[in-house]
């Protein structure tokens, strides 16, 4: 009998455990700090143990800041949370790698993350800037070997700084880059790639189970739909007819849907919002089950529909999506 802490976790690779469900906290720059850091609140009050975070939302204050207080208030202990965080793209070089984790620790008032991820398999140039522009507006893009990241990031989980290391937005040629890289220490524990109903991954999942390598979904409710990075004309996932009739067959909401066939496939499911009473219904996905003929249905929805595309990157030799998966 698995000991109720980790029933709704998955093993990852190294051992350590990852919670099933987790809290995406990346925020469109019309969200508020402060919603961050009360959504990081509730989120823990209703049970969500899992919060990712990514550099180039820079809202790490604020969800750190949540983190404390809900520790100090003793609703749950550090030990209790799975806290991912992401490397940038313009900190690839193996020598900005553990500067990056240790000013991500220090604006969190952390001692170290669960989780640290290379965010995209592209490099820009390094520096303060976000999305570093040359005089014409285009984005700066470099080449830096990963596989010496990759060392880089071995390097901060064998310093402590990160129990677990993993990628994002990775194809399997990216991925198999990395497991083959001579005198690999340690595999990458997850790919956090987008994956919903209309981008289900399938060949990807395969693979990465194939390789004891976890996927995790992000914009696995579709997405917030921030002008920055999504097209305005995308379509709305929670929409979709065969979500909504499933939906209403086992009386709950598309969305609770869309995570739960997650779930069911052996992704870990990342739920991003700010509005509570969505945070606390997005949590109850664990006492009901989808039918094979459900998963079925929701499987024929796969029409490899990207929200978000990376387009400044379309022309750099790692852009992971011109790859089938």
């Amino acid at each position: 009998m698995m000991d109720l802490k980790h029933s709704r976790s998955v093993k990852l690779n190294d051992g350590h455990f990852m919670p099933v469900l987790g809290l995406g906290t990346g925020a469109s720059d019309e969200v508020p700090k402060g919603k961050t850091r009360e959504a990081v609140k509730v989120a823990i009050d209703v049970g969500y143990r899992h919060f990712d975070a990514s550099y180039v939302c820079q809202n790490k204050e604020e969800v750190g800041q949540a983190v404390r207080e809900k520790i100090a208030d003793g609703t749950v202990k550090r030990e209790d949370l799975f806290y991912t965080t992401k490397l940038w793209a313009t900190f690839f070089q193996p020598e900005l790698v553990r500067p990056a984790l240790e000013r991500s620790l220090k604006e969190l008032q952390l001692d170290y993350v669960d989780l640290f991820l290379i965010n995209v398999p592209f490099a820009m140039k390094p520096g303060e800037e976000l999305f570093p522009k040359d005089p014409s507006g285009e984005i700066i893009l470099e080449t830096v070997d990963l596989r010496e990241t990759w060392t880089a990031l071995e390097k901060c989980k064998d310093a402590g700084l990160t129990k677990s290391i993993g990628v994002s937005n990775f194809n399997h040629k990216q991925l198999e880059m990395i497991l083959n890289k001579p005198g690999l220490k340690y595999k990458p524990v997850c790919n956090q790639v987008e994956c919903h109903p209309y981008l289900n991954q399938s060949k990807l999942l395969e693979f990465c189970k194939s390789k004891d390598i976890v996927l995790v979904a992000y914009s696995a409710l579709g997405t917030q739909r921030d002008p920055k990075w999504v097209q305005e004309d995308s379509p709305h996932l929670l929409e979709d007819p065969v979500l909504k009739e499933i939906a209403k067959k086992h009386s709950r909401n598309p969305g609770q849907v869309a995570l739960r066939y997650q779930l069911q496939r052996g992704v870990v499911v990342l739920a991003k919002s700010f509005n509570e009473k969505r945070i606390k219904g997005n949590f109850q996905v664990f006492d009901f089950e989808l039918t094979p003929e459900d998963m079925k249905a929701i499987d024929g929805l796969n029409r490899n529909f990207r929200y978000i595309k990376l387009e400044f990157a379309v022309h750099h030799p790692w852009y992971p999506f011109s790859e089938e998966y």
